[in-house]
């Protein structure tokens, strides 16, 4: 099955992951990289690969640039490698990977993932599994708060190998990346309606627990603390984008309240003046009896 598979790949300033990614899909007969008009060394990176071929696209959102790379770069292949560009292959994948025999049902496969830190592989990273092989025909993106949605009809089978999740681009990258995809979660889980949130939605609504929680969960319960200051590293990381997240909500919240403290100060004026005995100006009177 592998030599019908093609690997699509986003990338923005991605010279510090491209290379590994790339490294370990040299079986690929043709990789698709979609860029958002990188200003670092990406582009020539996978260009020193032949079987590449890089698209550049000015970035709007997440579910238009997979959308994009999925239908409008002439993919050949029945079946699709969707990985993001720090999502580095394992020997055991690929292998796993050159010997599926999918059944006609069968519209895609989820991979679990480990996480790094620095090539440091942990037990205590929450990222979830990802349907990141698919039928190229039955495959469809959708926005989803920060990131994007993969609408797959189907049987959906899971891998037994697992991906790893190792991304090295600075600190710094990471924490403006943080400050963007948390805002629009935010939006998200403002609008949304609470019966049909998942159940650590419903606790990141409630905006105090979520920050401690997921400390806890990473350090204890996961066993980060095993493993050393990767595992607090990673553990601050994921406490301090579930605290940016707070933040944006408690935002929300009191951008709320200083809307409705015009209408209510306006009350407060007119209750003074009846009391006064002042006459009020023409129109304002009927909030009186809102």
């Amino acid at each position: 099955m592998i030599e019908d598979v093609t690997p699509l790949i986003l990338t923005y300033n991605e010279a510090p992951n491209i290379g590994r990614v790339l490294e370990q899909l040299r079986w690929a007969r043709e990789i698709v990289v979609v860029d958002s008009v990188s200003d670092d060394a990406t582009v020539e990176i996978a260009n020193s690969f032949p079987q590449v071929r890089v698209f550049q696209r000015k970035f709007d959102d997440h579910w238009a640039q997979w959308s994009f790379g999925l239908k409008q770069t002439a993919i050949s292949t029945e079946w699709v490698l969707a990985l993001d560009a720090d999502y580095v292959l394992t020997l055991e994948f690929v292998d796993e990977l050159s010997a599926l025999e999918p059944s006609t049902k069968t519209r895609g496969y989820q991979a679990r993932f480990t996480y790094c830190v620095d090539g440091r592989r942990l037990r205590s990273g929450v990222y979830p599994p990802v349907t990141v092989l698919y039928r190229k025909a039955f495959a469809e993106y959708l926005q989803d708060g920060h990131t994007h949605r993969l609408i797959l009809e189907g049987e959906i089978e899971r891998m037994s190998a697992r991906i790893l999740h190792d991304d090295r681009k600075p600190l710094r990258r990471w924490f403006e990346s943080q400050q963007r995809y948390m805002a629009l979660e935010a939006n998200k889980l403002v609008a949304a309606d609470a019966s049909g949130l998942s159940k650590a939605d419903r606790i990141r609504r409630l905006r105090v627990i979520a920050p401690l929680a997921v400390l806890c969960y990473c350090l204890i319960v996961r066993g980060g603390v095993l493993d050393g200051w990767p595992g607090f590293y990673y553990a601050f990381q994921r406490m301090l984008a579930e605290l940016l997240l707070s933040l944006y909500l408690i935002e929300h919240d009191l951008n709320l309240r200083g809307k409705r403290a015009p209408r209510s100060a306006h009350k407060q004026m007119q209750s003074a003046a009846l009391e006064s005995g002042e006459q009020l100006p023409r129109g304002e009177a009927t909030d009186i009896a809102r």
